[in-house]
């Protein structure tokens, strides 16, 4: 079986790009890597968060390089940012600083701690530390 090193990009679907960049860099600290009237790509470790505006993905997109499929998401959808144990209380307070409601916490079977947000469209986002799953 050929193997999978992980998880390289996820992505989320938004109404307004400038009001998830607001959110994602000022109140998250992603790194922008790329811009584009239809989507924004932000550094998350060594993992890749997409933003696209929803509905300008949906047709396959003709590049230089190939083509890309089509693709778009409705609703709220999830995912979770992982952190270091010692930045949970840390995170707890930015995000109240923010205006950012913890809707949820979790303190998992094998040790580890969520919290549980949502962002300006209503995708809800979990800050995890280790201890939530075997591999992590």
């Amino acid at each position: 079986m050929p193997k999978i090193d992980g998880v390289l990009e996820t992505s989320l679907y938004v109404d307004d790009l400038e009001r998830a960049r607001a959110f994602y860099e000022g109140i998250l600290g992603l790194t922008l890597l790329y811009a584009d009237p239809r989507m924004r790509a932000y550094a998350a470790g060594r993992d890749v968060l997409l933003l696209f505006k929803r509905g300008a993905s949906a047709e396959t997109i003709e590049m230089r390089g190939g083509t890309i499929p089509g693709h778009d998401g409705l609703g709220p959808l999830h995912m979770a940012f992982a952190i270091a144990a010692g930045e949970l209380a840390r995170w707890e307070k930015h995000l109240a600083d923010h205006g950012v409601a913890i809707e949820g916490r979790v303190e998992w079977p094998r040790g580890g701690r969520s919290l549980y947000f949502r962002d300006r469209d209503g995708h809800l986002l979990e800050l995890a530390t280790p201890g939530l799953w075997a591999n992590y």
